[in-house]
């Protein structure tokens, strides 16, 4: 049966909000993704912890999707980052392997990921990790608590710089 709206409404682009002064559109972030230094401070907790507190973070931008913030290894903690099992496949970036985020007692089962050996061009990711901010007690840019990306899939971190419509939540698979 076809929706009342035919099947192009399934993957029909969305409006983008228009970006007011100082903010960024994922409408206007490339595909491929790029990967962009970024010297805000961003802080991590978890089981109410400082996990990571780091200026040296780097960010991927990729079309409809918020930021994913990469973070220095070295600035967690030891234990911190758990290897966890099974791997992923990213198109551009490559294969991903996956780590338990351990702190206060409370652990995030593969709530952490990193690229070991990335494709070309992401070779800046193989040092780094990047966090699912929901799986976090708090993710913070520059002071301004994160929002976490919709879905269990991707990990986009939402601030007020950054503006959508972002994919991940339910009906936005076809974007």
């Amino acid at each position: 049966m076809v929706p009342p709206q035919g099947l192009s409404g399934f993957f029909r682009r969305p409006q983008p909000v228009k970006p007011l002064a100082g903010q960024e559109s994922v409408w206007d972030y490339p595909r491929p993704p790029r990967v962009e230094p970024h010297s805000e401070r961003v802080i991590v907790r978890l089981g109410g912890q400082v996990i990571a507190d780091t200026t040296d973070a780097v960010r991927v931008l990729e079309t409809s999707h918020p930021p994913v913030y990469y973070l220095p290894m070295d600035a967690f903690p030891a234990g911190a980052l758990v290897p966890a099992g099974g791997t992923s496949f990213c198109e551009f970036k490559g294969e991903a392997h996956y780590f338990d985020v351990v702190a206060g007692g409370v652990t995030a089962p593969r709530a952490g990921w990193t690229y070991p050996e990335p494709t070309r061009g992401f070779e800046a990711l193989s040092t780094r990790v990047a966090l699912y901010p929901g799986s976090m007690d708090s993710c913070e840019v520059n002071g301004e608590q994160v929002t976490a990306q919709e879905g269990n899939f991707y990990g986009g971190w939402i601030t007020q710089q950054i503006v959508g419509p972002f994919k991940g939540a339910p009906g936005t698979a076809g974007w």
